[in-house]
């Protein structure tokens, strides 16, 4: 325990792989800080780090922290800030060398630990012989049965392991897989001295973590209500004042543009979650027990979460190789629109030789233009075709040939929005649950190694609700009714978990959200959003934050990696909800009529 006042501030510096290399030393440099985390993993990027690990055997890890570690470590370590970061990504321990190599460099001798336990690869095949099935977390299927070969298997391993390695002294940890809000109730645990039952500190502190692991969102990145951020310019990435009760203060170093307001921080609260029941390796959450009070510019209280045991499974990611994928999509304007795609379309097959020739064969249609175009965008329409199969000449130049062959013997007005281009490997995404008795976090400093446990539930474990909240859909108005955009009252924030879209919604008004509550069913989304209607969608409630979650199973394919969609995070999802008109009472809009 390391217990010198009665808060610890710990900041974010990176949402993914790839976010802005210069927050770490705005962070550092802006204002008193404790503990600089990052988080790099999006599922996707553990599919981009094995592609990485392919090309370089001690690649795998995100080598932009090395960029800003040359940046700040001397600082960090003048001024005992201590970092915490999962850039180890498929290989924490060459991170850690490459670390040690640079520290040298600049002639600098840091402590730094590295965590490893998650990378189920070397064993995959022994656990599932012991019992463990990996079923699939949305169509129950067992890892057995999938035909596409894993090539990444990783469990999300909680904050214990970097607990142990804070405790031994390190100054730099480097974790693989961990959760992302391991990341922040590490440093807290170990600062407070918690112990592995304290289930509402360690439910505060994770939901701190799930409010400030997404960098710039939590500061007004993203944010809807785009007119109450002063500015996006040198917007500032968040941190968290964290007591030692779990309750914890969101706000931004001063003289940083964005925004942390009680909106900012609902948004997060709602992003790429399901249930209330926000399931940690070490705790379950429960995020409609929270209580969110502005405190003061760019501050906000977050209190009363309260916890429960952790589960004795914890969730894996595998990706799995799918094959090979390719699109091609085209333009084209003029008239008589549906008939020009339709001889496409026809044309295309010709050429291929039929449907059957490739393993899966998507046409997606996009009509974009407008009648009597004021401008030549406005004349255009798009078609993407898309192709997947186990042979990457057929989905490469076989799939761009066939179509290069129709530019001057098809209909006019017709060209290609991108050079043709080889096929890419295409990476599914299995997510599965593992016992926590197979794991084990090794943690690593200079010759030392020392083993920790995962957090596993003492005698019988909570039920964990998954309810999914309903409404009867009746109207609390009678009254005057006027049609507006619907995001003019809520806001919305979208994103990906796997295969499923996550889409929350909030009300800035309790009036707002007693309509909101009853308007806003699943029937009602899929009325508004046609693309939502042949997938399961569950809503859970969240009445504490004024808000709606939305659970689109399926919408998103077999994963980011894999999906045809345009947006294939799922990103616009809420901006697209909140563009649709809708009838509200005239009483919830500023113009009371």
């Amino acid at each position: 325990m390391n217990k010198v006042n009665d808060k610890v501030i710990i900041a974010n510096m990176s949402g993914y792989y790839g976010d802005r290399l210069a927050a770490a030393h705005e962070m550092v440099t802006g204002g008193p800080i404790d503990y600089l985390t990052g988080d790099y993993l999006a599922e996707l990027t553990m599919a981009i780090l094995y592609k990485s690990r392919l090309k370089q055997a001690d690649g795998g890890y995100a080598r932009s922290f090395l960029l800003q570690m040359e940046q700040i470590m001397g600082t960090c370590l003048d001024r005992d800030i201590k970092v915490v970061v999962n850039a180890g990504g498929l290989n924490p321990g060459a991170l850690a060398g490459a670390l040690q190599q640079l520290a040298a460099k600049l002639q600098l001798h840091p402590r730094i630990a590295w965590i490893e336990g998650d990378d189920l690869m070397p064993r995959l095949r022994q656990l599932q012989q012991q019992g463990e099935a990996f079923r699939h977390l949305d169509t129950g299927r067992p890892l057995a049965e999938c035909a596409m070969p894993p090539v990444t298997a990783n469990a999300y391993l909680g904050c214990w392991g970097i607990v142990e390695a804070l405790r031994q002294g390190a100054q730099i940890v480097i974790t693989g897989r961990v959760a992302d809000t391991s990341l922040v109730m590490g440093p807290a645990a170990y600062h407070f001295g918690w112990a592995r039952d304290q289930w509402d500190a360690l439910a505060g502190a994770a939901a701190a973590g799930h409010i400030i692991e997404c960098s710039g969102q939590a500061t007004g990145g993203n944010y809807a209500f785009i007119e109450e951020v002063p500015t996006f310019k040198k917007l500032g990435f968040p941190l968290a004042e964290i007591a030692e009760d779990g309750s914890a203060i969101i706000t931004k170093h001063p003289g940083t543009g964005g925004l942390v307001s009680v909106g900012t921080v609902t948004a997060q609260l709602l992003y790429e979650v399901g249930a209330p029941a926000y399931i940690t390796p070490d705790v379950v959450a429960h995020f409609d027990s929270l209580q969110l009070q502005q405190v003061g510019e760019n501050r906000v209280k977050v209190s009363g979460t309260k916890g429960s045991p952790a589960t004795n499974e914890a969730k894996v990611t595998i990706n799995c190789h799918g094959g090979f994928q390719n699109s091609l999509t085209f333009y084209t304007a003029g008239l008589d629109m549906d008939k020009k795609v339709a001889i496409i379309r026809q044309a295309a097959l010709e050429s291929f030789g039929g449907e059957e020739v490739f393993a899966q064969l998507d046409f997606r249609y996009y009509p974009t233009h407008k009648e009597n175009p004021a401008t030549y965008e406005e004349s255009l329409a798009r078609l993407q075709i898309s192709v997947v199969d186990a042979d990457a000449q057929k989905a490469g130049k076989f799939f761009t040939a066939s179509l290069a062959a129709l530019a001057l013997s098809n209909v006019p007005g017709i060209f290609w929005a991108q050079p043709p281009g080889p096929a890419r490997p295409r990476i599914v995404h299995f997510p599965a649950l593992i016992h926590k008795r197979h794991l084990r976090q090794q943690v690593h400093l200079g010759e030392e190694t020392i083993e920790v446990e995962e957090v596993q539930a003492n005698g019988e474990v909570l039920p964990v609700s998954d309810q999914q909240l309903t409404s009867s859909g009746k109207a609390i108005y009678n009254g005057k009714q006027v049609r507006i955009p619907f995001g003019r009252l809520f806001g919305a924030r979208s994103g990906d978990k796997g295969g499923n879209a996550n889409l929350g919604v909030w009300a800035r008004e309790p009036e707002a959200y007693r309509f909101l509550h009853d308007f806003l069913t699943v029937e009602r989304l899929k009325q508004l959003m046609p693309e939502a209607a042949p997938y399961e969608v569950q809503r859970y409630d969240f009445p504490n934050l004024l808000g709606l979650n939305f659970f689109l199973q399926g919408f998103l394919d077999e994963g980011v990696g894999a999906t045809f969609r345009l947006d294939k995070q799922a990103k616009a999802l809420g901006e697209y909800l909140r563009a649709k008109f809708v009838h509200v009472p005239v009483e919830l809009t500023k113009d009371k009529g």
